[in-house]
């Protein structure tokens, strides 16, 4: 099997992390080689985070490069765009609809870019954008966006839901378990 690559963008403090060891978690119980990079970015002052996910038969290293990406999965618009030269021609992002503004926004240098998912599509990339905040909130907590990611993510994947049950309760303290099932669950079916 040739090796896969998932990126996880966003902003610190968002939970990328989280979902990178979800992951992680989720395809070594289904036997594959992985290798998951650690977080790099001012993940402590709400900069911009990117985290590599790597799967495969056998992954040498978890770096991957621009063209690589078979999954682009962005907490936020703008680092969906942002990353956007690492997607594979026929790769996939899923991208929460959620803007935050970079400083250069907040202090007045720049303004937000309008029509990024259309802007994204033009550029050849396949799309697949939701309001992963409000249904995080319908799930009891806005930080479970990163979990309503995950469950939009396994539409792409032919694992058993089982599996990325079991990885949510390997990985999730058990007293936000049911929140982050219902997440999971929303993310999904949405």
């Amino acid at each position: 099997m040739e090796t896969k690559n998932i990126m996880i963008v966003g902003v610190g403090g968002q939970g990328s992390l989280l979902a990178s060891k979800l992951l992680g978690h989720l395809l070594m119980e289904q036997g594959y080689d992985v290798k998951v990079s650690e977080v790099h970015g001012m993940s402590q002052r709400g900069g911009s985070v990117v985290t590599y996910v790597r799967y495969g038969e056998k992954v040498c290293s978890p770096v991957i490069d621009k063209g690589e990406a078979d999954y682009i999965v962005s907490f936020e618009l703008l680092e969906a765009a942002r990353w956007l030269a690492y997607l594979k021609p026929d790769g996939q992002i899923v991208t929460s609809t959620q803007q935050i503004d970079p400083m250069p926004v907040i202090t007045g240098a720049a303004q937000y870019p309008e029509n990024l998912v259309e802007k994204m599509k033009a550029a050849g990339a396949k799309v697949d954008a939701l309001d992963c905040l409000a249904l995080a909130e319908e799930a009891g907590s806005s930080k479970a966006v990163n979990i309503v990611l995950m469950g939009r993510l396994s539409h792409y994947f032919e694992l058993p839901e089982e599996a990325w049950h079991k990885s949510l309760e390997a990985m999730v303290p058990p007293k936000f378990l049911e929140l982050n099932k219902r997440a999971f669950e929303l993310g999904k079916n949405a």
